[in-house]
């Protein structure tokens, strides 16, 4: 397993013997970039990822597609985007890439549909807020659930933490709404909020993972920073919660 940036190979072998994984740079690459996970919901999927992705293969002609014609073209794309650190041109790849992603879901019979009302919202929240400054600043991507992960560089991340937390007022249940690598709290100005122009949805983001792209598997001889107690369960954190699907999602 690598840190970094990585690319999966999908190779020509029917035993799958050249279906690799391959390291494109590593994490000190692009040390600006930087990562959050917007956890919307952390209840089990109606549709799991490899059934759904099954089914999507036996019935979407658009998968097909998508696979022979668009992937290869644009994994050169994306590769070359990490190599010069070009995030408008990373961050428009990676949206319309997800778009696609989710379009074949539409196009499986019967439809799979990963994404909820509040994924939807931060679809729109994104596209309003790199309208206002007529660049891409931020960038979302969605895998097989509602969740999203943001993309954006270090010197936005402050900024775009304070329009989340506008939009999507926190609960307030005592565990802290934004969780991980720490940043400096700013105010937020009244012309992007009135420009982006969207109705506030009180508790739609349960919590926030702030990080970024790490290295590989450390080998870790502390005890005391051990994920999991002598019991073999996960340990109870600031970052674990009591459900053990939530907690999955909080240590990917």
């Amino acid at each position: 397993m690598y840190g970094g940036f990585v690319q999966w190979i999908m190779g020509k072998s029917a035993e799958g013997m050249d279906s690799i994984a391959q390291q494109v740079a590593p994490e000190t690459h692009w040390p600006e970039l930087r990562i959050l996970i917007l956890v919307v919901s952390s209840e089990k999927k109606s549709v799991g990822s490899t059934a759904g992705m099954q089914t999507s293969v036996e019935t979407s002609l658009l998968l097909k597609y998508r696979a022979e014609r668009i992937v290869p073209e644009r994994m050169k794309e994306m590769i070359d985007c990490i190599s010069q650190r070009d995030f408008a041109k990373f961050g428009e790849l990676t949206m319309k890439d997800s778009n696609q992603f989710h379009a074949t879901c539409l196009d499986t019979f019967p439809p799979i549909f990963y994404l909820n009302d509040i994924s939807k919202r931060i679809i729109t929240l994104v596209h309003q807020y790199n309208a206002y400054y007529r660049e891409t600043k931020v960038a979302y991507t969605f895998d097989a659930g509602p969740n999203a992960v943001i993309y954006t560089l270090e010197h936005n991340i402050s900024e775009f933490v304070e329009v989340l937390k506008y939009f999507f007022p926190p609960e307030c249940n005592g565990e802290p709404f934004v969780k991980g690598l720490s940043f400096e709290s700013i105010s937020l100005s009244g012309n992007i909020t009135a420009s982006i122009g969207m109705e506030p949805c009180p508790g739609g983001i349960q919590y926030i993972i702030s990080t970024k792209p790490g290295p590989g598997p450390q080998l870790v001889n502390n005890a005391d920073l051990h994920l999991l107690g002598l019991d073999g369960l996960l340990k109870k954190t600031s970052y674990t919660s009591s459900s053990s699907s939530e907690s999955e999602r909080t240590s990917v």
